[in-house]
């Protein structure tokens, strides 16, 4: 066979291969856009930071708050580069509204216009903070950390003239060597300053669960708990391994004629998935903010 004659044969052929092609190709429609890596967004029903994911997240999933530097064109800016173990030092931030200037105006929830939470990565050395805003947007609080290693902020605020709140997370670094303790084990039961909490319920993924706290101190049911914040208590969920973000609320208030100030506080919390949580309780008696901690399994250890 002549090489004329081979080279034909050859162009017929990949002729034919990119009309079968073509062929198929129709038949199976076009093809779907390729998806974009994406963050998750907030959002499970009693929690602040609900809503809807997007820039970054998938539209239309309610996702747990958190996890996402930015949410409905919000953003959070952490302005300090790092954070302290040997001195208090002044955490600075900003929220990012749409127009890319930082937010002055906000909605108060529970009494202050924005809830600042830090916690280091192996979910040690939890602080619930309340920073001040400044006339610029800048919110500066004074802090120092107990240990050094990477910590996730949270900033949880409500926009004026939003309806529902966000929470964005950020992490910024403690300088120094890391030694990360591991999750404490389930427990019903957790003390502090002579004070103890017993958790009642079980954590339940997709569904609202009912959680009970109880305060006693030496033995005896603490039944003048003070408001801290609109409410007797105050219960954050992170969710072992991303620390996807829980603020729950309380059932009922001071003051609605249906709420007793202890020994129990009552909560209904939606957790999204299985896995380990680390519940913090604030609680205030006696002039004194005090945090109790736990560990509870959603669904099948």
């Amino acid at each position: 066979m002549t090489v004329p004659l081979r080279l034909g044969l050859f162009v017929l052929g990949l002729v034919a291969v990119f009309a079968v092609s073509f062929g198929v190709g129709r038949l199976a429609g076009p093809a779907a856009p390729a998806e974009t890596g994406h963050e998750m967004g907030p959002g499970p029903a009693g929690a602040s930071g609900g809503g809807h994911a997007s820039e970054g997240g998938h539209a239309g999933v309610d996702l747990p708050g958190g996890l996402q530097v930015a949410q409905h064109g919000y953003r959070l800016e952490l302005l300090s580069s790092s954070l302290s173990t040997d001195d208090v030092r002044s955490l600075r931030l900003s929220v990012l509204g749409p127009d890319g200037t930082p937010v002055t105006s906000y909605t108060p929830t529970h009494d202050k216009d924005l809830h600042l939470i830090l916690v280091r990565r192996d979910l040690s050395g939890f602080q619930h903070l309340h920073p001040e805003l400044g006339p610029d947007g800048v919110w500066e609080v004074p802090v120092r950390v107990p240990a050094a290693g990477q910590y996730r902020v949270f900033a949880d605020f409500q926009p004026a003239g939003r309806d529902e709140a966000l929470t964005l997370g950020a992490d910024l670094p403690a300088p120094g060597l890391y030694e990360p303790v591991p999750l404490p084990a389930p427990s019903k039961t957790a003390t502090v300053d002579g004070y103890t909490v017993t958790l009642d319920g079980e954590l339940v993924p997709g569904t609202s669960s009912p959680l009970t706290l109880t305060v006693t101190k030496d033995g005896v049911p603490v039944i003048d708990l003070e408001p801290y914040l609109s409410a007797y208590g105050h219960l954050v969920a992170l969710r072992d391994g991303d620390l996807a973000y829980l603020h729950v609320h309380p059932d009922g208030h001071p003051g609605d004629g249906r709420t007793s100030p202890g020994p129990q506080i009552a909560f209904h919390i939606e957790v999204p998935s299985a896995g380990q949580y680390r519940l913090f309780l604030d609680f205030q008696h006696q002039g004194v903010v005090r945090t109790v901690a736990f560990t509870a399994v959603a669904g099948r250890p």
